[in-house]
């Protein structure tokens, strides 16, 4: 009796769209390089407020999202600060677009003060790896690339893109970099390999997705569906966990600020999970409380929220 042997299915061409997509972004990043790191962030920036006003691109969530996790501010104060918004994530976006090829020199130049980096030194030298988790503020992937930079192997959990070109695109940009890629289907396989060779494994905590084991936790005092998987992993292996903001300072360049994340285990699995996602969610609050211009706003964190929430806590 034989046994068929399946074979995963081949990824889908690329789209014209895709390819478009991916045309239009290489033109770009060369043509952004060409005027230099500030002047790159600076026409990001612009360009992001474009999206915002004229154009209104999700401007509505945005501005409903700051408004529930701000409720003393002003309608003008909101919008102030959405537009500010926009502006962040476009140097953002610009700013990591063409980091590829950065020398490791200026990567670390463009951090001007850190904070708490003896943390991550400290849970390094037990030799079992360490948890990083960070949100969607000030700039995620200059964050991973500096911890590359001060020598530290560093895996990245990521989503997968619709666009397989642009994928294979960003992947090879963080890994030349010094960050490797680990894509979130990948990561109960590999995440246990790169703590044993005593690496950083970092992932985004604050967006939730289908199928992602998630629990929900108050984000500004909503429920708001929360990755699990830094907490697990954390429990299950033993291994310290950090919380790493990097933000832009009215210079241009960066602090990278870095907090341990406590880890009680008390027997119970389930509650120790919750208890340490809490932890890093509240953490992060209190980084957008500070910087709440560097948020993505963008982004509709409550989309997703337990069906007996309080009407005026539902997603706003």
């Amino acid at each position: 009796m034989s046994t068929a042997v399946s074979t995963p299915a081949a990824a889908p061409a690329p789209t014209l769209s895709h390819r478009l997509e991916y045309l239009a972004t290489r033109t770009a990043v060369f043509a952004l390089r060409l005027v230099g790191w500030r002047a790159a962030s600076w026409i990001g920036g612009r360009l992001a407020r474009l999206a915002y006003r004229p154009l209104g691109i999700r401007a509505g969530v945005v501005e409903r999202q700051i408004a529930a996790a701000f409720p003393d501010r002003t309608p003008d104060d909101v919008r102030t600060l959405a537009g500010r918004s926009y502006e962040s994530l476009g140097r953002t976006s610009i700013e990591t677009a063409i980091l590829p090829g950065t020398p490791q020199a200026e990567i670390l130049a463009r951090v001007e003060r850190v904070e708490g980096w003896e943390h991550i030194e400290a849970a390094l030298a037990k030799g079992r790896g360490i948890v990083a988790v960070t949100g969607h503020l000030g700039n995620w992937e200059l964050g991973g690339a500096y911890v590359a930079a001060r020598g530290v192997g560093i895996d990245a959990v990521v989503r997968g893109a619709a666009n397989k070109l642009f994928e294979a695109y960003v992947t090879k940009a963080r890994t030349d970099i010094g960050v490797e890629v680990v894509h979130d289907r990948d990561a109960v396989r590999r995440t246990p390999r790169a703590l044993r060779a005593n690496r950083m494994v970092a992932l985004l905590a604050d967006h939730d997705a289908l199928g992602l084991a998630s629990t929900f936790v108050p984000f500004f005092g909503r429920p708001a569906k929360t990755p699990r998987g830094p907490a697990v992993f954390a429990l299950r292996f033993e291994v310290p966990m950090v919380f790493i903001a990097i933000v832009r300072q009215p210079s241009g360049r960066y602090a990278f600020l870095v907090e341990p994340v406590e880890i009680t285990p008390t027997g119970d699995r389930e509650h120790d999970v919750d208890a340490i996602v809490l932890r890093y969610t509240q953490m992060l609050e209190e980084r957008v409380r500070e910087y709440p211009d560097q948020y993505f706003w963008q982004h509709r964190r409550w989309r997703r929220q337990p069906p007996d929430t309080p009407p005026h806590l539902r997603e706003p």
